[in-house]
């Protein structure tokens, strides 16, 4: 079943200006899509036109087969597309962790005795079980990001969309938060991941490239990332080590093509000296 389908879509603010106009996606459940652009191309206001935060104002949005124009909808599909932003403070509401993912799965009326459970899992899901008693404000903004991801996955829901949720970590941070959302994603949840770091790209089924509110690009990472030339009119670049492996080539050492991320130029690399 297709987890996610938008056709035809555009979408203007109050000023008339189309912000997106004629997008078409569809995600299949389990399917990971890292959606790609410079600031300003409409990556953010897609992803709350998928959560059902903001409304259409030409073609559609499905969510598991509801349509997200019809108000009736809109409750379950923000339950089964939960967000993840790019600030975790602004999603914290409580000052403890275990009350902060407890908040959600009450307001949509989870009886009580399974609000430990889904606390239990949703830590476990994100490696931080150790902090079920902590203060948020005292956690590291790697380790806040996981807690404001565990509080959506309390809420079990079928997508996960990150609207550029790493952007105000640091490395250590960025690689914690994108571990999890690996393991979501092999565990079979649908990831929609918004993000302007090439690298976090290289993992996913699909990128997509969004420029001036259209999809100018979409396919493979290893597709999308070979043509350099093309993502730097959009303002975008290649993941470093694939920068690094295509500047090796262009000075005669025989590195392969294929990549893209940092584990795998560097055991070409070692390949390269064992055999010399």
């Amino acid at each position: 079943m297709n987890a996610l389908e938008i056709k035809d879509l555009d979408f203007a603010y109050e000023s008339g200006k189309n912000v997106l106009s004629g997008i078409n996606i569809t995600v299949e459940e389990g399917e990971f899509v890292c959606l790609l652009g410079r600031n300003g191309s409409g990556k953010s206001t897609l992803a709350r036109l998928i959560n059902g935060l903001l409304a259409p104002t030409g073609g559609s949005v499905s969510v598991f087969g509801m349509d997200s124009s019809d108000k009736k909808n809109l409750f379950e599909i923000r339950k089964r597309a939960g967000m993840v932003f790019q600030n975790p403070d602004n999603q914290m509401v409580a000052s403890i962790v275990e009350d902060d993912l407890a908040f959600g799965p009450e307001n949509v009326g989870v009886k009580r005795e399974e609000i430990g459970e889904r606390i239990s899992y949703a830590l476990a899901a994100v490696g931080m079980e150790e902090f079920r008693h902590s203060t948020p404000s005292r956690l590291s903004g790697g380790q806040k990001q996981r807690i404001a991801i565990a509080g959506v996955l309390a809420l079990k829901p079928d997508i996960l969309i990150l609207d550029e949720s790493t952007a105000m970590l640091d490395p250590k941070g960025r690689g914690e938060v994108m571990k999890v959302v690996k393991d979501l994603n092999k565990n079979g949840m649908t990831i929609v991941s918004i993000t302007h770091y090439m690298d976090e790209a290289v993992d996913c089924d699909r990128a997509v490239v969004l420029s001036e509110g259209k999809i100018v690009m979409q396919g493979a990472p290893r597709e999308v990332f070979s043509r350099a030339e093309e993502l730097a009119r959009y303002g975008l670049n290649v993941p470093k080590a694939a920068y690094i492996a295509q500047k090796l080539r262009e000075n005669g050492l025989p590195i392969a093509d294929d990549i893209y991320e940092g584990e795998a130029l560097e055991k070409a690399l070692c390949g390269l000296f064992q055999k010399g």
